[in-house]
């Protein structure tokens, strides 16, 4: 299981290696939703992601031996990101499975990072499968995205930072894709606060963990379209999907349109520039789907950073 002890040690593992990102408000937000809103700024995270804590964490609790082995992972683009950067940090070497779809920005840092990539077809391929053949043929260690308490752990720290710079919170809002960042930051917030409510969000078309948390128990979507691509997950972790059901009070859903219009309002008003996946959190709160009484102070975890050119002119071009 995962404890706060975990998180812990991940903080001191991932202290001086990477960056305590900034918390930032923004009065405009605050006025168009009724809340004190403290936004934690994983978009200006190394690799531009949260995604590097749980990769570096998990890669740091290797041994020397495993280390040297090299790992394996699969990705849509910020997981394989932190683990191509965190591998080059500890001087071993990364083989990522993404597919075929993913931004051309994500695709091109990860080559940048030193990592060979090997491509799969996101409709018809297993990339789990992928990747485990990878590792049973070449000796190397997987990464998981996601299932994997060493990785979780090492996400939670964003909400560990967040609630040690801002500890009065009456709750925690955070995107969930396979669960792995909100099952880190609710296992951290509510081991330090007992009574903050804790709220996930999904894009409505990829909304498996939504309905997981309706029917109890794990449930299967086919590959999903939302503009969201790093939450693009079919099927909740097995291990994260305890934590979440245990520790988090609602899934919420949010439209693309809605996460749109939220990006759009934090990039000029706020001056922060987010992916896609980056605003699921925030436009639950723009759209009016958090339960909070007016006045109430919410935490949210901006999840990453790394934006195409091309989808970012889009956005910036819509009404």
């Amino acid at each position: 299981m995962l404890t706060f002890d975990q998180v812990e040690a991940a903080q001191r593992r991932l202290v001086d290696r990477i960056h305590r990102t900034p918390v930032v408000t923004c009065r405009s937000f605050d006025d168009a939703t009724g809340f004190h809103v403290f936004f934690k700024c994983e978009n200006q995270q190394r690799a531009g992601s949260f995604k590097i804590r749980g990769a570096l964490n998990k890669l740091l609790t290797l041994s020397a031996e495993e280390r040297a082995r090299g790992v394996v992972a699969y990705s849509s683009g910020n997981h394989g990101q932190g683990v191509a950067l965190a591998a080059h940090m500890v001087g071993t070497t990364a083989v990522l499975c993404m597919p075929t779809d993913a931004p051309a920005l994500k695709v091109a840092a990860t080559r940048d990072y030193g990592a060979q990539i090997v491509f799969y077809d996101r409709q018809k391929d297993d990339r789990e499968a992928m990747a485990r053949k990878i590792c049973a043929d070449s000796g190397r260690v997987l990464v998981p995205p996601y299932d994997d308490y060493a990785v979780m752990a090492g996400q939670g720290t964003a909400a560990l930072e967040l609630l040690q710079d801002v500890p009065s919170l009456d709750a925690l809002v955070g995107p969930v894709g396979g669960g792995g960042l909100m099952a880190g930051c609710a296992t951290a917030a509510t081991s330090l606060f007992p009574a903050i409510q804790i709220f996930g969000v999904e894009p409505d078309t990829a909304n498996d963990t939504f309905l997981s948390f309706q029917k109890g128990e794990r449930i299967r979507i086919p590959p999903p379209p939302t503009i969201a691509d790093g939450v693009r997950v079919l099927m909740p972790g097995e291990l994260t999907f305890p934590i979440l059901k245990d520790k988090v009070i609602e899934i919420l859903l949010v439209s693309d349109q809605e996460i749109v219009e939220t990006l759009r309002f934090l990039l000029f008003r706020a001056k922060v520039l987010l992916e896609p996946t980056g605003a699921v959190a925030a436009a639950a709160l723009f759209a009016g789907k958090v339960p909070l009484e007016r006045g109430a102070r919410v935490g949210v975890i901006l999840s990453g950073g790394n934006v195409d050119p091309e989808p970012l002119a889009k956005i910036v071009q819509s009404r």
